[in-house]
């Protein structure tokens, strides 16, 4: 099961206003860019539905293993890896001059839902290439830039971030790896970095890290981390060692098919690697990958709840159960599951998750274009400052969601919906791993509430604020829609009065106070904000309807986006503003438990 292409083509086109918008007309103009993201969904979604699905079962009973020192991996992998570069799914949001596509990263984005939905074990490796590139190809020199993207974007090379290390984990200040300057201008490092994804693989003719370490003079803490890309291979061609060593590989309990490994370098022989950018801003030029890491996590979430979403939807029309409640006559046929108030409740949060997450994360990747294309120079301050605002959300919101939309497909499909007969239990392991993936929900938190809503005196927070003003001003001239209006902005006012109060509390010193339900904060924000993205949807759907009453064959699908979003206001909007009331209270049992009273 994938996200369905109406889906997409709703959230895409309709919602998000793709074709109409003036930074995407770069796009030759003697194309319909409807038309040509149309085609290119479509020719995703055979990819997605022909190449990547009938191996995902098998990928994760196949686990990566080494063999004579080397990691082997299911030849589908490698197979679908190549139908991704060669249909230009790898290089499509890329520069031309990179040979790239020149696409809008939003197109990208929708198909990378597809291919996430479909099998993320394999379409991960992509993912990661692609954020490799695009980190090179923003800071690396005019070289490395030619050398490594354009063989990246061919699936020649694959790509990694090899951040954390065994004693360190998420506190990049403590990392030890150290990169010594030889006399040739490269660098010798020497170090081991742990939880690196792809880090070792056949599928390409070399791979390129992206390593944090540390000069032999650099300043302590952040401050002093440099970046440096090191190649698995210094000859491709002659595959002559560059020193990467593979300790061993990580076993987690879902993307099972993508390799996670542990490395060292330098341990053995010698290993170079180029410096990237400049000296001592290593974790700057990082943040953009782990930036577009942590958008594309809430992107793989989405998209996998939204698999669970859509199997459990087809289980509830084909399973008979029991019969309505007001049914006396035992000899009277079973009717279909879906048909109980029940299991249409767990259908109803799933379906507000997965597609609440899915154009959020679409939403943002749209901010994205405007940053790289738009003309006017407002519109890209306020995209920036919504993306920057938006990024622990579009990455917290959905892994969590989306893990509890899983959570409800295996519910829906009862005693069988728990067994490895059903794809449910694989798909609820695969997302068990984004609430922590590219940082846990408390250091979203932290950032969110620390900083996030207070950077630049609080413009960002106003800019946000200002795109739900607009929405709920043209929401209101439909009766339908007041209810959520009035509500949402209800929930909206709350928000910002305790986010007042929290962002004084800080600056009056009382951080530890301020902070310490920072998670409960980052998850009623983001309820807020998802709340918003549904209102839009609503309020399109019912534009819709009362221009196109006579498409019958959509109706249906629109009516159910409005009252989606009903079901939004009245069964999770409630519990947001519950928390926002206890964040507000500022009482804080977590600072003053002491660890002997646990």
């Amino acid at each position: 099961m994938t996200v369905p292409l109406k889906e997409l083509e709703f959230t895409l086109l309709d919602v998000l206003g793709f074709a109409d918008s003036e930074h995407d007309q770069h796009i030759a103009a003697d194309l319909s860019l409807r038309e040509t993201a149309l085609d290119v969904l479509i020719n995703a979604e055979k990819i997605a539905v022909n190449t990547l699905a009938p191996s995902a079962q098998k990928l994760d009973i196949e686990e990566p293993y080494v063999k004579d020192g080397r990691v082997v991996l299911p030849i589908e992998t490698q197979q679908a890896l190549k139908q991704l570069a060669a249909g230009g799914f790898i290089a499509m949001s890329f520069d031309e001059k990179d040979d790239g596509l020149d696409l809008p990263f939003s197109l990208s984005q929708a198909c990378a839902a597809l291919f996430a939905s479909a099998n993320v074990s394999i379409y991960s490796y992509a993912l990661l290439t692609q954020g490799a590139a695009n980190l090179i190809a923003h800071f690396g020199s005019p070289h490395q830039r030619a050398r490594w993207v354009p063989e990246m974007l061919r699936g020649q090379v694959f790509g990694t971030m090899c951040l954390s290390e065994p004693h360190a984990g998420s506190s990049l200040a403590d990392i030890l790896t150290v990169a010594v300057p030889r006399d040739d201008g490269r660098f010798s490092v020497r170090g081991r970095k742990m939880w690196i994804s792809g880090g070792e693989h056949e599928l390409g003719e070399n791979i390129a890290h992206l390593v944090l370490a540390r000069t032999p003079d650099a300043p302590a803490g952040v401050k002093g981390i440099s970046l440096f890309l090191v190649p698995r291979f210094r000859n491709a061609t002659t595959r002559e060692s560059n020193g990467v060593t593979l300790i061993g590989l990580n076993h987690k309990m879902g993307w099972r098919g993508h390799v996670n490994t542990a490395l060292a370098f330098g341990d053995e022989e010698e290993c170079i690697g180029e410096l990237i950018g400049s000296l001592h801003k290593g974790l700057t030029y990082m943040f953009l990958m782990m930036n577009e890491a942590r958008v594309t996590v809430g992107l793989c979430a989405a998209a996998i709840g939204f698999a669970g979403y859509q199997y459990s939807l087809a289980y509830a029309h084909e399973r008979r159960q029991g019969r309505k409640l007001g049914e006396r006559n035992p000899d009277s046929k079973q009717v279909p599951i879906i048909e109980h108030a029940d299991i249409k409740r767990m259908l109803l949060a799933q379906k507000v998750y997965v597609e609440g997450g899915l154009d959020l994360v679409i939403y943002c990747a749209k901010l994205v274009d405007i940053l790289r294309s738009s003309a006017d120079a407002l519109q890209k301050q306020r995209a920036a400052l919504l993306l920057d605002l938006l990024t622990p959300i579009a990455k917290s919101w959905p892994a969590e969601y989306g893990l509890e939309a899983n959570k409800l497909a295996i519910q829906i499909a009862g005693g069988a919906g728990y067994t490895r007969d059903l794809p449910l239990e694989r798909l609820y392991r695969d997302n068990r791993l984004n609430p922590i993936h590219e940082g846990a929900l408390g250091i979203h938190g932290l950032d969110l509430l620390g900083r996030k809503v207070s950077m630049h005196d609080g413009e960002a927070i106003k800019t946000w604020q200002q795109e739900i003003e607009k929405t709920l001003a043209a929401s209101e001239a439909y009766p339908s829609l007041l209810p959520m209006c009035q509500d949402l902005r209800s929930a909206l006012d709350k928000l910002l009065k305790v986010t007042e109060t929290l962002v004084l509390t800080q600056k009056n010193g009382n951080v530890e106070q301020s902070l310490a339900n920072a998670t409960l904060y980052l998850d009623a924000f983001g309820g807020v904000t998802v709340g918003w993205r549904w209102l839009v949807r609503s309020l399109v759907a019912t534009q819709r309807l009362t221009t196109r009453e006579q498409e019958s064959d959509i109706n249906g699908f629109l009516r159910g986006k409005i009252k989606a979003c009903e079901y939004f206001r009245l069964y999770e909007l409630p519990r947001y503003c519950a928390e926002l009331d206890t964040v507000g209270l500022m009482e804080t049992p977590p600072l003053t438990m002491q660890g002997d009273e646990f």
